[in-house]
């Protein structure tokens, strides 16, 4: 029978972004750390209320964290570098801050990556062979306390140990990460019996990495893990945004107290699934979608639930994985188009539809939730979604291959002759500061308070600005800053047919970086140029290449909130298109050298390798159509930061970018051994300092980065850009540190003539 709802997390940065705003007013100096604090203890307040007031029976904690909740795991078990230690070798919020972004004068954060197969970024732990660990944080009992005073049945959240382990990296002299087991287990079980001792009902231990194919070794240290951890905890073992059938044999074998699965982004055959797992184990069903904004179909898993309740007697429904993906609460939304409105569900609502779920399968009674239901229904005919030119567009182009005229070598030569660019050629990768005028600019002319000749006036007085810095600096390939971009994504999305946007709909990316997808609702087209005029003009301003600069088809994509009832690899087809025709007009107004971002490429890779084929061969062909057809003197750039490359190298050599850049600083350019193992053909722009940092990177720290660089990839193939855009950054820090960039370009430029 269904005993109860609950979900595996809840959004931490409030409504109103006030945890974001506190942050940033915190690193500024604006407001103090007890300020700080206070605006964190009345958004978990807030978050405890919303769940209570919506139905949900079990309240979340152990959800918030002050930067990503990797990190919070980090801090828990003192496992910080030492070059974030203040002089006491404390760890408290400002070393937490400190390893997430760096500190003066040239002390380098810790490296960020993409939390599985999301756009949600976490800091990578560092392992060293010699480090002492131990509980250092007591934020998870802290806030536990602060609910149960509050009343509320608790149901406190931690990451896994052995999840914890996979995520991380070996730093200096190698060992197994897994010794270091034997270290954080005693924290573990520590924090399961002070727990116990508050009289929990249960403990959500996250344990993601189980949808993995993992190697043996890791299997067995599952085993001995919580064997160690087993004890009076109830432990429910929480996986989620794939299946682990794969894994369910050694899983039901461990001495816990439950399990929970995705059903949404896992395919299980639920009757089968029942029959392996132990019949006295709570089964958690994740049936309401935590990564995507449409409404469910609670009638569909009414019926599913309905039959599987008559097989298992602890049964609890539940979001498929934490709702830190999705935005807040719908009502928020004002200027939603009334039907489309309907068809979505944020967080506050997903909570409601799992009590409306609950409420209807111990009643029997589904009145409720086909009312609630029925507008996604409707929706299969809306006008709003199926566009039969774009459909028939596609249908054309499937089983192409999109090759470009000529092969990389002919089109370097052509490149080379036609730019006559230097030696280790400078760039930036697209975005320069927003300043407050600039977002007040766009911001009034979306309010209309200004008309489109005004604001055109003021965007083309801030491209003419960046244009002369980028001059002055001597940078040889120019952007225009995009100062007339909120956001790469919905930038374009805003600018094309099939999109629905919001107000209010953000989600966090990292730390205090919020963003806010834009919704696919239909079928994608280009109605008009989207950054023609705007490149024309910054090109008209100097002699110099300006690059044209786009998001690439996976990227928007995968920065979306996509559709669910077709594949995306149409989707992404679908936005190739458009792309494709946007590339095409830029090329045709002299616009010769084009960026196409994809740094979600490898974040859309299936979580399961045996999957990745598949994939990759659609995702890879939606980038080769968008620059399809282009001459041999167009150089076309993509960008990609903070994720793996080495196991996806041929996959990006096939994109055949004329030059690619990425991030590397924060790796210590530790990524480009899988450039130089694979031999990539083509150019590639090493990020030579962070852009997440307030540091200045200093002309040495820049040249010896360089070097490392030309350890890996030929000189005559390396470009020297930031590892990302500038668009967070203020004016200063981006004057200086851009200037000691192209200083320590033209240092080793110097030094090579010398030598010829």
């Amino acid at each position: 029978m269904i005993i109860s709802n609950h979900i595996l997390g809840f959004p931490r940065i409030g409504v109103n972004r006030e945890l974001k705003r506190a942050q940033e007013s915190y690193w500024s100096g604006d407001i103090t750390q007890k300020d700080l604090l206070l605006v964190g203890k009345n958004l978990r307040k807030d978050n405890w209320k919303k769940q209570k007031e919506s139905g949900i029976q079990y309240i979340s904690v152990g959800d918030f964290a002050w930067y990503d909740h990797v990190l919070t795991t980090s801090m828990m078990l003192g496992n910080i570098p030492e070059r974030h230690h203040d002089i006491n070798a404390s760890f408290d919020l400002d070393c937490l801050f400190r390893t997430a972004r760096g500190s003066y004068p040239d002390i380098s954060a810790s490296e960020m990556t993409k939390w599985f197969n999301t756009n949600y970024h976490y800091i990578v732990p560092e392992f060293n062979k010699n480090r002492k660990l131990k509980f250092s944080w007591n934020q998870i009992l802290e806030e536990t306390d602060e609910a149960l005073l509050l009343g509320y049945k608790v149901k406190p959240i931690i990451l896994g140990p052995i999840t914890y382990l996979w995520l991380g990296k070996v730093k200096g002299e190698y060992f197994d990460r897994l010794d270091l087991l034997d270290s954080i287990l005693p924290i573990y079980k520590y924090i399961l019996s002070e727990l116990s001792a508050r009289n929990i009902s249960f403990i959500q231990i996250d344990e993601p990495a189980l949808v993995l194919e993992l190697p043996e070794k890791w299997k067995k240290a599952y085993s001995y893990a919580y064997n160690y951890l087993h004890g009076k905890s109830k432990i429910l073992l929480t996986t989620y945004f794939d299946s682990i059938n794969h894994n369910i044999e050694f899983i039901s074998t461990l001495p816990v107290d439950g399990i929970h699965i995705d059903l949404v982004f896992g395919k299980y055959n639920l009757f089968d699934f029942n029959d392996k797992i132990p019949k006295e184990w709570i089964l958690s069903l994740g049936v309401i979608n935590g990564r995507n904004v449409w409404k469910s179909d609670l009638l569909k898993w009414f019926e599913i639930l309905s039959k599987i309740s008559k097989f298992r007697q602890n049964l609890l429904i539940s979001s498929s994985c934490s709702l830190l993906h999705s935005p807040i609460d719908l009502n928020m939304e004002k200027n939603l188009d009334q039907e489309t409105k309907k068809w979505f569900s944020f967080a506050v609502q997903k909570c409601n539809e799992l009590t409306l779920l609950l409420k209807a399968l111990k009643s029997n009674d589904t009145t409720l939730i086909k009312q609630w239901s029925d507008p996604i229904y409707k929706r299969s005919s809306s006008e709003k979604v199926h566009k039969f030119e774009v459909q028939k567009r596609v249908s054309k182009i499937l089983n192409n291959n999109f090759n470009r005229t000529s092969n990389y070598a002919i089109r370097a030569k052509a490149q080379k002759s036609k730019f006559n660019l230097p030696i280790l050629p400078t760039t930036t990768i697209g975005s320069f500061p927003q300043t407050i005028e600039i977002r007040k600019l766009r911001k009034d002319y979306k309010e209309n308070l200004i008309n489109f000749e005004e604001y055109e006036k003021g965007i083309k007085k801030h491209i003419k600005e960046v244009i002369q810095k980028q001059e002055e600096l001597d940078i040889d390939v120019l952007v225009h800053g995009e100062s007339e971009r909120n956001d790469m994504v919905e930038y374009f999305g805003e600018n094309l047919d099939g999109f629905a946007f919001t107000d209010n709909g953000w989600v966090q990316s990292y730390g205090s970086r919020c963003v806010k997808p834009p919704i696919i609702i239909g079928d994608i087209s280009r109605p008009k140029p989207i950054t023609i005029e705007w490149s024309k003009y910054a090109q008209s301003l100097t002699k110099k290449p300006v690059k044209g600069m786009l998001t690439g088809p996976v990227t928007i994509l995968f920065w979306s909130f996509p559709r669910e009832d077709i594949s995306l690899e149409i989707i992404s087809k679908q936005i190739a298109l458009a792309l494709h025709d946007e590339v095409l007009d830029l090329e045709k107004e002299g616009i010769e050298i084009i960026q196409i971002d994809e740094p979600a490429l490898r974040e859309g890779l299936p979580l399961k390798k045996s999957l990745w084929s598949e994939y990759l061969t659609w995702a890879v062909d939606a980038f080769r159509l968008t620059c399809f057809n282009v001459k041999n003197t167009t150089q076309i750039h993509t960008h990609m930061c903070y994720c793996e490359f080495n196991d996806i190298m041929d996959s990006i050599a096939l994109l055949d970018a004329d030059v690619i850049t990425i991030e590397t600083a924060r790796s210590d350019m530790e990524l480009l051994e899988s450039f130089k193992q694979f031999k990539y053909p083509n150019e590639v722009g090493p990020g030579v300092y962070d852009i997440h940092s307030s540091n200045i990177p200093s002309i040495e720290s820049i040249d010896i980065l360089l070097k490392k660089a030309m350890k890996y990839i030929p000189l005559n193939r390396i470009w020297v850009n930031p590892d990302c855009g500038l668009k967070t950054r203020n004016w200063q820090e981006t004057i200086s540190a851009l200037k000691n960039m192209v200083e320590a370009s033209k240092k080793i430029r110097n030094k090579i003539k010398k030598n010829i």
